[in-house]
């Protein structure tokens, strides 16, 4: 019996053992899941902000929960320039300061920076300074053929839209056949602008103080049309329109009434990205808030 008995008391003795160390190991679990879960949440949470633009007021993007197929939508507590500057900023390195030709440029021109079509390329800046920066960066881009043109091409996601909005109606292009209404080179860039204008009037655009030149024509090395992306067309119809819109085509050029620009965006989430709608003369502008 004596020996039973001390055979009990030393397996109690083991039992508690193994009692307590499966409550220490337990803890300690629950400790590691504990840290492990806080990390993580810390790993999402407290991304450094990119994309902070200075401005009147600071704007910040989060862009650490972002990947190339998740569209970027901007904060609607944000205003119209806010909204509109977070979006470009995602495809822009620097943003110009306010009041420099580049700044007056973007105003003019930067719609089409808040494209959100992953097969698009656009340019790294907004004003390309001779004939070979502009070939450099057309190398680059992935074409596509304009339906019914003669040699009109831009880039493929932008010519395919362009090709769905003909295929409901009826849109010629405003020569009716030829590549100066689509992408351009720079030397027709520069012809188009001497054609309008002068070294005076580039002069006063760069001050700041001529800018009804810009819905005529753009000045040397910043058309839309150097990146594939903007086409003249005649357009006489609501139903055109209405085709163009539905393919993310829009007039972004106020008082350039052939001009239309491939944004990518539907009509209702332009002023989401800041657009401001303007009507001049019954035609519907999407102007850049800046």
């Amino acid at each position: 019996m004596k020996l039973t008995f001390k055979k009990k008391k030393s397996l109690n003795r083991i039992i508690r053992k193994i009692s307590f160390i499966s409550i220490v190991i337990l803890i300690i679990f629950i400790l590691v899941a504990s840290n492990e879960i806080t990390h993580h949440k810390v790993a999402i949470t407290a991304q450094p902000l990119n994309g902070c633009l200075s401005n009147d007021s600071l704007i910040c993007t989060d862009t650490s929960k972002e990947t190339i197929s998740e569209p970027f939508i901007p904060n609607p507590k944000l205003n119209h320039q806010q909204r509109f500057l977070s979006a470009i900023a995602r495809n822009l390195t620097t943003i110009p300061q306010p009041g420099t030709y580049e700044y007056i440029l973007l105003r003019a021109y930067g719609a089409v920076f808040v494209n959100q079509d992953i097969g698009m390329k656009l340019p790294p800046k907004h004003i390309f300074a001779n004939e070979q920066e502009t070939q450099d960066f057309q190398a680059t881009l992935t074409m596509g053929h304009v339906d019914g043109s003669k040699d009109c091409y831009l880039q493929k996601s932008a010519a395919e839209a362009l090709n769905k909005a003909r295929s409901l109606q009826r849109i010629p292009l405003k020569s009716g056949y030829g590549s100066g209404d689509c992408t351009r080179t720079f030397n027709t860039n520069l012809r188009f602008w001497y054609k309008y204008a002068n070294n005076q009037v580039l002069a006063k655009v760069k001050a700041g103080k001529e800018t009804k030149i810009l819905g005529l024509v753009a000045p040397p090395g910043t058309s839309q049309h150097l990146w594939g992306l903007a086409i003249d067309l005649r357009v006489g119809s609501q139903e055109q329109r209405k085709a163009l819109n539905q393919n993310g085509w829009f007039q972004t050029v106020e008082n350039d009434i052939p001009h239309w620009t491939y944004v990518g965006l539907s009509e209702e989430n332009l002023p989401l990205f800041g657009f401001n709608k303007q009507v001049v003369r019954g035609i519907t502008y999407w102007i850049t808030p800046l």
